[in-house]
């Protein structure tokens, strides 16, 4: 890692997560820079103190030097995606981003974070806030709101997390790897519907029909409802179980991973809808 500078690892880093569309664990990230930078075994395993190793320890300085410039954000559970100026650009100047960087040290800021509450109007907040995100959703393009389940599932905890609805692979909008306990592994493929009425269970035995033989687990998240038929379906005797997601339950994870949806505590639980978010993707 001799003569590999933090800065030398802004543009590499930059077309990874552009790669990984958009959002990313710091593995995917570290494998994906690796890749492209043709880096060999022992390149990115030499230490640099306790486990981490030097290429980690610079790549991480790189994040939070990205993050700084404004195209990196990152989660508490250690997920990083491009802010809505990171989608904007299309490459990323080392030379920029360094001058950047560096200002901000120079000057010690500390640039307040705008408010999308403010912006909200008068009509928007007697909206039940469910209602407003639900509606948010269903305007969204099926490839954001795809490229958004992708962004949920790994922000639940999965790796691997790939987009591929627009292959066609029969209903199959993405697939995933769900490691539980750190001892076993499941391989989901999962399929996103923008619904406003109730999933079928033609939908679900679809599905199901597309994925078998080929994952552990199925996964159907829609904005919609499912009816009891199509319930029944998904658990049906004899048939691999798929797991569903309503249009409820997702308004209610998104909520509670804090993607899109701020909740400020007062007197009472007041809860916010931060709209560009959900337009951004």
């Amino acid at each position: 890692m001799a003569g590999l500078k933090n800065d030398s690892l802004y543009e590499p880093l930059f077309k990874a997560m552009k790669d990984l569309g958009g959002s990313a664990t710091t593995i995917e990230l570290e494998e994906a820079v690796a890749d492209i930078m043709n880096l060999t075994e022992e390149q990115t395993s030499q230490i640099h103190r306790g486990n981490t190793t030097r290429f980690s320890y610079r790549l991480a300085w790189a994040r939070t030097n990205l993050k700084t410039y404004g195209v990196f954000e990152n989660s508490s559970r250690g997920v990083w995606a491009l802010t809505l100026k990171g989608q904007e650009l299309k490459t990323i100047s080392r030379e920029k981003v360094t001058k950047y960087v560096e200002s901000r040290k120079r000057k010690k800021l500390n640039e307040p974070q705008p408010d999308p509450i403010a912006e909200e109007t008068q009509e928007e907040s007697k909206l039940e806030w469910q209602d407003q995100v639900l509606d948010l959703l269903k305007q969204m393009k099926p490839d954001a709101f795809e490229v958004l389940c992708q962004r949920i599932l790994r922000e639940s905890g999965f790796t691997s997390v790939e987009v591929t609805g627009q292959s066609g692979d029969g209903g199959i909008d993405g697939k995933g790897i769900l490691r539980l306990g750190g001892l076993m592994s499941f391989h989901v493929f999962f399929q996103c519907k923008r619904y406003n009425g109730s999933i079928s269970p033609s939908v679900v035995r679809d599905f199901r029909g597309a994925m078998v033989g080929r994952a552990d687990k199925g996964l159907l998240i829609t904005t919609g409802t499912f009816s009891r038929e199509a319930r029944r379906e998904a658990y049906r005797d004899g048939a691999p179980p798929l797991d569903l997601l309503d249009g409820e339950e997702l308004v209610k994870k998104l909520k509670e991973l804090g993607m899109g949806i701020q909740v400020k505590q007062r007197t009472i639980e007041d809860v916010f809808v931060d709209e560009a978010y959900f337009k951004s993707i």
